[in-house]
């Protein structure tokens, strides 16, 4: 029943459901103490509220902004508890008294003070915000940006502040108990004194020695620098904070290019997720500015994603733009129509190619590069299980999709029988539950699953654990959490976790990567891995969720994977582990097959997931494994030959590409230089290159014409 709240109420936990209903009755309940009246029980419920409406605040709650939308927002929730504490007064036979008049002024000031306060809150962000935002880009010797306020005055301004009213409640309530004006009036004047503090310790930050400087200044540096820097190779990216792994995928690829990259984003809210870099990186929010930009030096644009905002860089005819996707699967998102609009497709091998092929949606084969996947290069190839260790598998699941196509996912129909098998196997096996990021975000069914298979694994691990046939070093485990521990107190002081944190304008200032620092973090981010799998038993079932430990870290440690039509299973290929993929649209096992390549040399499951013993039996009998050849020559067809390497096979791309745009812009300069004895024809030329300032010899510098 509890978890049918929390599903219906859109909260993350029983703490939260309970905060949320205090807040939605303890106001009620605050209203029946001013009527009764009683001072204690008023001062107690009022407690109540605060400290649930802070806790809701604190965890981001969905129902905070539901409130909001329905007339009961943070303001006014403070002004129904300060009337509803003048109804008590008045009940209490004091609104004769001092006390009642000062209450009275007091709360109309304070809330008169809500104004000027939200205003200069308001007018110092949006002052303070750039149009570009950058990262290990040297704008500090361009241009002046202040240091940004104090993250004590901005972050959740308009909480601290109404929480200035504390003072004069608790005040006024000691004096009504005790008949002392004196405590309501010491109280009142903290919380006016204190509320008009506020607003003049905000004052200084609107001036404009405060301010970065206005927007066209600012592009102007970034023009500047472009100047100097000649990117050659740019990854453009747009979406929503959850697909932020959309583009980090690519991250250590950009810094292995042999030409000069730049990445070019379009939301602040995936710079924010953005990981650590030595890339140079340009948030551009506003077309008109990314359009103005110079980047005349481009001359190939890498996409990670078809979305509408491509087209703001798509129109810019002096670079040749490629789709290079974030993933390589069977979905019908890697044969989008779409893809058209792009001068190459980039896929990892052979069945890329045939996917368009069969797909018939209008991209010419000769449009299609293969190119591998440079991304893989961390995946371990299987040895078979360890000696002393029992058999690892992973579930991974993807998750349901957009159109409610019930094969997209096994999480709803198999997921339950797949891990009831999994943790019930005789001999044992280890289960790893790690779901996509994205699942239940849009199907309640799936959030459910989730939840429930999350829950069996958790449940069935302590059973493991009480289980006096499975054993554990705890020394050993113990000295892994220490150096666990170690290493992140490390990572959090090399990443600023924990400490005061600019503003966007302070980050652009100050975000040029310490290439020693970076380092450093890679360092000990893999030495986290190797500690965090071994500060738990190796038989431990675990569900595993968030970014840390990463996907291939996952593959790397398991002896086999379960898991559903994406770019997993083709990643995971990579590996040459034994794996399975489940039916869930019940296609039938030849035509499911048929459908989809990456599933070839899969142990295909029904629903039932009764099939499930034949990928045990191989991953405990490698020799008899009747399907290992087959995944050797899928691995071949899916991502390309090992040699040459996949960033050798990127690089040549590349290189390829950048010749051709290369060629294509001499041509063209060629055909208006011929035209220049003919104003008319030179004029009709010109104009057919919308907005994008053209390169002079001069700003070629790098690219090779071939």
């Amino acid at each position: 029943m509890i978890s049918t709240a929390i599903r219906v109420a859109r909260v993350g936990s029983a703490a939260e459901l309970a905060a949320a209903a205090l807040v939605m009755l303890g106001f009620p309940a605050l209203m029946l103490a001013a009527l009764v009246p009683s001072v204690p029980a008023f001062a107690a419920l009022a407690a109540v509220t605060y400290l649930a409406d802070h806790y809701l605040h604190r965890k981001g709650s969905y129902l905070i902004n539901r409130l909001s939308k329905v007339r009961a927002g943070l303001s006014i929730r403070f002004l129904i508890r300060q009337l509803l504490l003048v109804l008590l007064l008045a009940r209490l036979s004091l609104s004769d008294d001092l006390i009642f008049y000062g209450a009275v002024a007091c709360f109309i000031a304070f809330y008169g003070l809500q104004a000027p306060h939200g205003a200069l809150v308001t007018l110092i962000r949006n002052r303070r915000r750039m149009p570009v935002a950058t990262r290990n880009i040297d704008l500090k010797s361009r241009i002046r940006i202040p240091d940004a306020p104090p993250r004590r005055l901005l972050h959740r301004s308009a909480e601290k502040m109404l929480h200035l009213d504390l003072f004069a409640v608790v005040g006024i309530l000691v004096s009504a108990q005790l008949e002392s004006a004196a405590f309501g009036f010491f109280g009142i004047g903290l919380t006016v004194g204190l509320g008009v503090g506020y607003v003049l310790r905000l004052l200084p930050y609107v001036r404009s020695a405060k301010t970065p400087p206005r927007a066209e200044t600012v592009l102007a540096a970034v023009d500047d620098w472009l100047a100097g820097y000649k990117p050659q190779t740019v990854l453009y990216f747009s979406g929503s904070k959850d697909s932020a792994y959309q583009v980090n995928m690519w991250l250590e690829t950009m810094e292995q290019l042999d030409t000069r990259p730049l990445i070019i984003l379009r939301e602040r809210v995936i710079l924010n997720n953005l990981a650590p870099t030595t890339v140079p990186v340009i948030c551009v929010p506003g077309g008109v500015h990314l359009m103005n930009l110079d980047l005349s030096t481009v001359r190939v644009a890498l996409y990670a994603a078809n979305v509408g905002k491509n087209i703001h860089l798509l129109r810019v005819p002096t670079m040749k733009h490629v789709f290079i996707g974030h993933g390589d699967s069977d979905k019908l998102a890697s044969v989008n129509p779409y893809s058209k609009v792009y001068d190459e497709v980039w896929s990892a091998g052979r069945a890329g190619r045939d996917r368009y092929a069969l797909a018939d949606v209008g991209v010419r084969d000769d449009d299609i590069v293969e190119v591998g996947r440079p991304q893989l290069a961390p995946i371990q190839s299987w040895q078979g299980v360890p000696e002393g260790r029992i058999p690892t598998v992973l579930y991974a699941p993807t998750w349901e999709g957009w159109d409610g196509n019930p094969g997209n996912t096994s999480i709803v129909l198999a997921g339950e029988n797949i891990v009831q098998r999994l943790v019930t196997a005789d001999p044992p096996v280890r289960v790893l539950y790690k779901p996509h990021p994205f699942t239940g975000t849009v199907s309640k069914d799936a959030k459910a699953a989730h939840q429930r298979i999350a829950a069996l694994v958790e449940k069935t691990a302590a059973e493991r654990a009480a289980d006096s046939r499975f054993t554990a070093d705890s020394a050993a485990m113990d000295r892994a959490k220490a150096e666990l521990a170690g290493i992140e107190a490390r990572l959090d002081e090399l990443s600023g976790a924990g400490g005061t944190k600019g503003d966007e304008a302070e980050a652009t200032r100050d975000g040029v990567v310490d290439v020693r620092r970076h380092e450093e973090i890679a360092r000990l981010r893999a030495e986290w891995n190797d500690a965090y799998w071994r500060s738990f038993p190796s038989y431990e079932h675990r569900v595993i969720t968030g970014a840390q430990p990463r996907l291939y870290d996952c593959f790397n440690v398991s002896d086999a994977m379960v898991s559903d039509i994406s770019s997993v299973v083709s990643d995971f290929i990579a590996s040459g582990k034994p794996y399975a993929v489940t039916d869930s649209g019940e296609l039938g096992v030849e035509e499911f097959k048929q459908q989809n390549t990456a599933v070839r040399a899969a142990v295909i499951l029904s629903n039932s997931a009764v099939e499930l013993g034949d990928l045990l039996d191989a991953v405990r009998d490698p020799s008899g494994d009747p399907l290992a050849d087959a995944r050797t020559e899928l691995k071949q067809y899916l991502l390309g030959p090992a040699e040459p390497t996949s960033i050798d096979q990127f690089n040549a791309a590349v290189a390829d590409l950048a010749a051709k745009a290369e060629a294509r812009n001499v041509g063209q300069q060629s055909r208006l230089g011929a035209a220049n004895a003919d104003p008319a024809e030179t004029a009709e030329l010109t104009n057919a290159v919308p907005g994008q300032r053209a390169a002079s010899a001069g700003e070629t510098d790098g690219v090779s014409a071939g």
